[in-house]
């Protein structure tokens, strides 16, 4: 069984429980149900912005623990600080070391649009991620069937939230819907958590034209902002190489900068 499929059998399991113990009903008296949402694919087309989406995860199952002890408020305040255009926050708990408060936290303190990070399998997720104050979720294409992803997207955007459509290969293309906002290509193999940065190049010219399109994992250089952009990416999803440092907001910063300076940006 791949690292993928376990995250997977987990999730299943997981979300039943939480069902259970808080259904949909007790999560639509949230007050962030009625809240406006803050548009991803606007403020990754801003030209003020660098595009980066700034993550905030503790652990990884590829990589273990990563900053299981960072801030919510002083790491996601200072990316957006920073200059990074949106959050994303990891919110699995048993292969991540997220939880959905992190989100929360990161929503009390920040006016921009928040991503949430985690395996969306059900319609009862989406419910939750608008009760913890997300406007986007993930849609990931390896681990959904092509009639999954079209009900759950069509699900999120009658709850006002954005839909980032994760891919790893040419396959998954055809399960982009009309609902679907953002075309993220992962440059991570979920089944064995390896990074080929390269899978972003060779998929870009397969993407839908109209879509906004992003490149996540593997971006560990400003050098690379350049490529990717001039390729035709307008955004970029950075998270280890600024989450394994012992000051991640700091390291973004300084990253950005570097984009700055070097005239990338």
């Amino acid at each position: 069984m791949t690292i993928l499929q376990k995250i997977v059998e987990h999730k299943k399991k997981e979300v039943a429980e939480r069902e259970s113990l808080v259904p949909v009903k007790l999560l639509e008296k949230s007050i962030y149900m009625e809240t406006p949402v803050v548009s991803l694919r606007k403020y990754l087309l801003r030209e003020d912005k660098t595009g980066i989406i700034a993550e905030f995860k503790r652990r990884s199952p590829s990589k273990g623990d990563i900053n299981p002890y960072a801030s919510v408020e002083q790491v996601s305040i200072g990316y957006m600080q920073a200059g990074a255009s949106a959050l994303s926050v990891l919110t699995d708990e048993h292969f991540f070391g997220g939880k959905n408060a992190d989100l929360t936290e990161a929503r009390k303190f920040n006016f921009c649009p928040i991503l949430r990070k985690d395996f969306i399998i059900s319609e009862y997720q989406i419910v939750e991620a608008r009760s913890i104050g997300a406007d986007a979720i993930l849609l990931i294409g390896e681990c959904l069937e092509k009639k999954e992803v079209a009900q759950l997207a069509k699900f999120a955007k009658s709850l006002g939230l954005e839909v980032l459509f994760e891919l790893h290969s040419k396959e998954q293309i055809e399960k982009i819907t009309d609902d679907i906002d953002i075309v993220g290509v992962n440059n991570r193999n979920l089944k064995t958590f390896e990074v080929n940065f390269q899978n972003s190049i060779d998929m870009l010219p397969h993407l839908p034209q109209e879509k906004v399109k992003i490149s996540e994992s593997g971006i560990s250089e400003p050098s690379s902002i350049l490529e990717l952009r001039d390729a035709g990416f307008q955004g970029f999803l950075i998270g280890e190489t600024f989450m394994k440092t012992a000051e991640p907001h700091k390291t973004c910063r300084a990253f950005i900068r570097q984009i700055e300076v070097a005239g990338l940006w």
